[in-house]
């Protein structure tokens, strides 16, 4: 999972939770990974403004792998200078699947 994007603010954290458990607190830059089981899975992402939630299925070998990013609304800056804070919503973006090489058994 990667929140590296150009068209990210560059403001705020986004808390990440994988399957109800904390996975990952990312600010901008950031990348994080980790081993999960195949199977179905939930990803629940918060930006403290709007929250989010990808269904997913990874199968035997699958890397499954996710761009965040947190953009602005229309009305962003205006409220940032107004009142200090703004909204800004989440985009997840699922990148294509990749195989893991099959190991060779020996013969």
């Amino acid at each position: 999972m990667t929140r590296t994007s150009s068209a990210d603010v560059k403001q705020r954290q986004v808390i990440v939770k994988l399957d109800g458990e904390p996975f990952a607190v990312l600010l901008y830059g950031e990348s994080v990974t980790r081993p999960i089981d195949p199977g179905d899975h939930e990803l629940r992402f918060d930006n403290t403004w709007v929250k989010k939630t990808v269904e997913f299925r990874v199968a035997e070998g699958e890397q499954v792998a996710y761009n965040v990013i947190n953009k602005p609304g229309r009305f962003t800056w205006w409220m940032v200078l107004a009142l200090g804070a703004g909204p800004m919503y989440l985009t997840i973006e699922r990148q294509p699947a990749e195989r893991q090489p099959a190991e060779r058994q020996p013969a």
